[in-house]
């Protein structure tokens, strides 16, 4: 297996390996799912429940896109991630993809949520 590549991001959605798609992403164990969060309000614990569940066996940290510009995500979230022993990382979106093109060249062990913009 091997991480997909995010090639680009924009107009509502991301580029990976070359295959747009549309909308929010979570990458998790190296597999790309479409994400139901729209906007950095709609994050909750629940909508990270695949990271949640995964467990700090699977996951160092979370490297979370918030969206265009770079803002604190909700309390709720950040205390989940840290009951579950995993590590939280956030920036706008458009840094997170780039970090985690460059951190997965590495191999680190991460789940990447982008907010779509």
């Amino acid at each position: 297996r091997h991480a997909p590549s995010i090639d680009a991001y924009g107009d509502g959605g991301f580029r990976l390996d070359g295959e747009r798609r549309e909308g929010s992403l979570l990458i998790l164990a190296d597999e790309a799912r479409t994400w139901p969060v729209e906007a950095l309000s709609d994050l909750t614990p629940e909508s990270l429940a695949p990271v949640l569940e995964a467990g700090r066996a699977e996951v160092e940290f979370l490297l979370l896109g918030v969206g265009a510009r770079n803002a604190m995500p909700p309390r709720a979230v950040r205390e989940a991630l840290q009951r579950a022993g995993i590590g939280l990382e956030f920036m706008d979106t458009p840094a997170a993809a780039r970090l985690y093109n460059v951190l997965t060249a590495e191999g680190r062990r991460l789940a990447l949520a982008l907010i779509a913009v």
